[in-house]
């Protein structure tokens, strides 16, 4: 009996395998995002021949493409031809506000290559990615060009847009009236805040650079008379006043003296009674359920000089060290959850 045959009771290599090949998978999906595929079926199915031709993809691997992303639950095939899923056809859609492809994007262009090197940083401790081999601010280089930082900025939308609807649907809005949000990209955040809470006026703080892609994507909700752009950096610079500040995926890029230093600055910026939401994929306290979050950590690694991603427990011990008279931890949407600290 081969080892791959064994008796339900014993072990098998097989989730082994699974996660080794788990590349595969992965990079066919960022290869469709990049080719356009579900752009392409966006107007409804196509035949193998059509969506072939329309790609410019060779004969020889169409189908097999193809049909791996029908086995992966990212296409569906009819009578028609291939077709979008339900879900696909919701965020992998361009031409709709609900694309979450810009992630899956900077994870192409980036990412996957950068990943390629994790065993070294491992061994170094040294960023991977376009600091290798050099020092200095890990965005100075993004920022600096205006194409990657609209890449840059419209990932963060799609990495935050879940988490944000939870945000607006959970958070007591009522007892509050303005928010401001630190690090605030493309404006995914204050855009959903403001859209779900009428009474609400935010203001979106980042680096200057950031301004135009911030003010654009606002007015593309219509939402300018409530929104508004701040430039600043959050480390050096005044905050804007504000009931309740919001950090999302901000705190991991740093190491620990930063991460304390932007809390503390948080803290004596609010107003008593005032509220801090710090939400990424946070870690779970036992380090055993969360991989994503684990895996956000290594990310951190290969993207900079001493970010990494924490607890809600070690978030919760920080922000008491800052003032903060009570916190708590509330789950928002997969891997996403929010520890809240009131002044």
């Amino acid at each position: 009996m081969s080892t791959l045959d064994a008796p339900p009771d014993r072990p098998t290599p097989n989730r082994i395998m699974e996660l080794g090949s788990g590349f595969w998978g992965s990079k066919a999906l960022l290869s469709a995002v990049e080719l356009g595929v579900f752009a392409a079926l966006a107007a409804g199915p196509l035949p193998l021949e059509e969506l072939r031709r329309r790609l410019g993809l060779h004969p020889r691997a169409a189908r097999d493409f193809f049909d791996a992303l029908v086995a992966l639950g990212m296409l569906d095939r009819n009578h028609d031809g291939y077709l979008n899923t339900a879900e696909t056809d919701l965020f992998l859609d361009p031409a709709k506000a609900s694309y979450v492809g810009g992630l899956l994007e900077m994870l192409n262009t980036r990412l996957y290559g950068f990943w390629g090197s994790l065993t070294e940083a491992l061994r170094t401790g040294e960023p991977q990615n376009e600091l290798k081999g050099c020092s200095g601010d890990p965005f100075a280089t993004m920022y600096a060009d205006p194409e990657r930082l609209a890449g840059f900025l419209a990932a963060m939308s799609g990495v935050s847009a879940g988490a944000a609807i939870a945000i607006a649907n959970t958070f007591p809005w009522e007892r509050y009236k303005t928010f401001c949000d630190l690090g605030a990209a493309q404006g995914m955040v204050p855009a959903q805040l403001a859209l779900r809470h009428q009474h609400l006026c935010g203001t979106g703080f980042d680096l200057p650079q950031v301004g135009p892609i911030f003010e654009k994507f606002i007015a593309g909700y219509g939402l300018s008379s409530r929104v508004a752009f701040h430039s600043g950096d959050f480390f050096t610079d005044p905050l804007p006043s504000a009931e309740v500040y919001v950090m999302g995926h901000i705190l991991h890029d740093w190491g620990l003296e930063a991460k304390r230093s932007l809390l503390r600055r948080t803290y004596d910026a609010l107003p008593e009674g005032g509220a801090l939401i710090v939400y990424e994929a946070l870690i779970d306290d036992e380090r055993r359920a969360n991989a994503f979050g684990l895996l956000m950590s290594l990310n951190m690694l290969i993207e900079g000089p001493d970010g990494f991603d924490y607890t809600g427990a070690d978030c919760r011990g920080w922000m008491a060290e800052a003032g903060f008279r009570e916190s708590y931890v509330q789950h928002l949407v997969g891997p996403d959850s929010m520890v809240v600290g009131l002044k």
